[in-house]
This record gives C-alpha cells, sequence and structure tokens, in this order.
C-alpha cells in the first residue's frame, strides 16, 4: 500500500512513492519546461497512471504540491510560470484517472511546511513556518496544528510584506520584501546600486542584465562592495520579515530553504540577530531559526503528506 507524490515546479516534475511512516520508496524526475496548459496536465496524469500500474500499486492516495495557487474551492490552480494554468482544472483531470483513491492539491509552500513536520527540521512542532527564497518569496505557515490558508487561498504570499518606507511603484510586479530579498530581487538591487555609483569591481565586468543572485554571493566571497550591500541589505530584510512572522504567529520554528538557501544559509545567524531588534521580545527568544532539512524534497515530502492526510480525515 503505497503514497503517491507528485512535486510540480516551474521546469520539472517530481514524482515519489511514499510509505505511511514517510519512508520515500521511488522517486523520478521529469522534465516540463517548455510544455503549457494541458501538455503539463497530461504529464502529470500519464505519470500517475504509470505509477498507479507499477509495481508500487496499490496506491491509496495522492498528493499534489503546485506552484501557485491551488484553490481548494474549485479545485484549479494558478500557476504564472506555466503558460495557460490561470485556472487550470488539475483536480478534475487527476480525478478523472484515478478513480475512487482520494487526490489533494495544495500550494509548493504549504508542502514544504508539511514535509519539514512530517519528516524534516519541524517535526513535532505544532506551530511552524517555511520561509521558500528562490526567484520569489512565499511562506508556509502551520498555526496550533493548522495550516493557514486564508480566504483565497493566497496566505503566505509574504513577497509584498511593506517592510521600507516610502511606497515605490517598483514594488507593483512582485512586492517590496521580494525585491530586496527574493533570488531575482538580489539580482535586481545589484543592478539598481550599479546605477548609483562610480564602482568599477567584479559584478561592474558583467552585463547588468546577466547578473543573477549566483554572481552576488561569488561576489560576497571576495568582498565586493556591491556584492556586500546587496546581502547585508537582503539580510535586514529578511530579518524584519521573521521579526514580523514571529510577532504575528508566535511560532516554535522558523525554516528557511529554497534555492537561496542554499548558499544564504550561512548567513542565518546574522538574519536571527538582526529579527531580534524588531520582534516582539518574548516571542523571539523562543523561536529557533533554521535551515530546511529536506532542501529540494520538501515538497515532494510535503505532498506525501498530503495524501497520507486523506487517509486519516
Amino acid at each position: 500500500m503505497s503514497l503517491l507524490a507528485i512535486d510540480l515546479g516551474g521546469t520539472k516534475l517530481a514524482a515519489g512513492i511514499f510509505s505511511h511512516e514517510g519512508e520515500l520508496r521511488f522517486k523520478q524526475e521529469l522534465p516540463v519546461a517548455g510544455n503549457t496548459g494541458h501538455a503539463v496536465g497530461k504529464i502529470i496524469t500519464s505519470t500517475i497512471q504509470s505509477l498507479m500500474n507499477s509495481e508500487h500499486a496499490p496506491v491509496e492516495a495522492i498528493g499534489i504540491s503546485v506552484p501557485g495557487i491551488s484553490n481548494r474551492k474549485n479545485g484549479t490552480v494558478w500557476a504564472p510560470n506555466i503558460p495557460g494554468w490561470e485556472q487550470y482544472p488539475l483536480l478534475s483531470e487527476v480525478q478523472a484517472i484515478a478513480g475512487n483513491i482520494p487526490v489533494s492539491v495544495d500550494s509548493d509552500r504549504s508542502c514544504y511546511i508539511l514535509g519539514e513536520m512530517w519528516q524534516g527540521n519541524a517535526k513535532g512542532a505544532e506551530n511552524a513556518i517555511f520561509i521558500a527564497v528562490g526567484t520569489g518569496i512565499g511562506a508556509g505557515i502551520v498555526c496550533d496544528g493548522h495550516l493557514i490558508h486564508g480566504a483565497s487561498d493566497i496566505a503566505g504570499a509574504i513577497g509584498w510584506m511593506a517592510l521600507h518606507h516610502p511606497y515605490s511603484d517598483e514594488y507593483i510586479p512582485c512586492g517590496c520584501f521580494e525585491l530586496n530579498a527574493s533570488g531575482a530581487g538580489l539580482a535586481k538591487m545589484a543592478r539598481k546600486f550599479l546605477e548609483d555609483s562610480q564602482y568599477d569591481g567584479f559584478l561592474s565586468k558583467k552585463d547588468p542584465n546577466e547578473i543573477t543572485a549566483h554572481d552576488i554571493f561569488v561576489g560576497y566571497d571576495i568582498n565586493d562592495e556591491i556584492s556586500v550591500k546587496v546581502i547585508g541589505n537582503a539580510i535586514t530584510h529578511w530579518g524584519m520579515a521573521i521579526a514580523n512572522l514571529i510577532s504575528i504567529f508566535n511560532p516554535e520554528k522558523i525554516l528557511l530553504g529554497g534555492g537561496v538557501f542554499g548558499p544564504a544559509t550561512r548567513f542565518i545567524p546574522a538574519i536571527h540577530e538582526e529579527a531580534m531588534k524588531w520582534a516582539q521580545p518574548i516571542s523571539v527568544r523562543q523561536v529557533s531559526v533554521e535551515p530546511s532539512l529536506l532542501g529540494g524534497s520538501a515538497g515532494i515530502y510535503g505532498a506525501g503528506y498530503l495524501a497520507l492526510q486523506l487517509l486519516n480525515k
């Protein structure tokens, strides 16, 4: 008897088979980059059908993590990185091939924290937050043992946290926090600082439009002036955002993950120190700020836990 987990990203799909105890017994990855609309849906349903008919059968439940907003009211998905997925009917498509097998779909940020609570660094916690910092920024939030979804399943869109005054039109496409501290934001801030200085260091040798977060970390390691400034700005914003989440939710743990953490994991002590300045003083001394244990596998573990929850209802 198996739990089937699907973790859909913007460029690839991971499928896994779990035991009830959280053992990942099988995993495969398939590319989805370049596919749109129903073609992506077909990759998902074909993968599920293949695993349902494999040596891993019988499958008892299916959990799916998606990179966007999973609308629980009508089973549709909005995934901005997948063209044609504005209100994509993923749940009904999967249910059509799953038959009597129950299916659950949730956002990747929700799955990240569920995976960490099941088999990662938030095991045993009832109040925990996973901050995913990649191209964008989002948070999976569990409070008093309950996953927070919000009225329209958009809870956790913390990239739009207001952390700087005055307001700027730069925040319109992605939000203040994301502009300053996401992977894409690090590159944007570097370009902004380059425009405002007479600097001729490491980053000046690159086409400004091709600067990446990776370049910022390389520059930081050689004490490049702009790179150090960008990281310092990000640490401030990461710390302020964590402080706000601590003050609102009083979590036991805050986990940092996504592609940026990674290379930014070394800054967690400095981020925690920044949060100490801003957060509710009792709450901030009770919280542990740690890196994700599951890393890039947090989504598939969370999808596996979604499937397990279906059996426990």
